[in-house]
């Protein structure tokens, strides 16, 4: 594969929001609220908002209802072990597998990643006004992150 000059094409930078289709928000939001905390960037009557520093998920309301194990979103979050107690607490089955997978009550796959553990970083700035600034990466993210050239100043 051949890379473009950065003036060839617009790069991508990264995801402002995943949107998600779920049956009822009001529910959607019950449910993501057992298993994560979280703040409402907004509300109407077919969509929600979900708050994640300076990204979101969006909750639109929907009909489909179709399950799908392949099409799929990784959530990044401090801790997988809180996660994973609120999901069995409220008898959410989880994936078979190493990772800590889900399929929400509307059929949406869902990954949740730490975020000790992976390249992807919240500029200081953010994870301070999220509270969450204690957050550390393992030496193994820190070499990735350092290897591919992300490694802060």
């Amino acid at each position: 594969m051949t890379q473009d000059t950065p003036t060839a094409k617009a790069r991508a930078v990264g995801i402002n929001h995943v949107a998600l289709e779920v049956g009822d928000i009001d529910e959607a939001l019950e449910f993501y609220g057992k298993i994560l905390a979280f703040s409402l960037r907004g509300r109407g009557e077919t969509s929600a908002f979900i708050g994640m520093g300076d990204q979101f998920i969006a909750l639109f309301k929907g009909g489909s209802g179709a399950k799908d194990t392949g099409r799929h979103f990784g959530l990044v979050v401090d801790d997988p072990a809180k996660v994973r107690r609120a999901l069995e607490d409220i008898g959410v089955e989880i994936m078979p597998g190493p990772g800590l997978d889900f399929l929400d009550p509307w059929g949406n796959f869902v990954q949740i990643v730490n975020y000790e553990k992976i390249q992807f970083m919240k500029t200081p700035a953010v994870l301070r006004a999220m509270g969450l600034d204690d957050l550390e990466k393992t030496a193994e993210a820190r070499r990735e992150i350092a290897e591919k050239g992300f490694a802060a100043d």
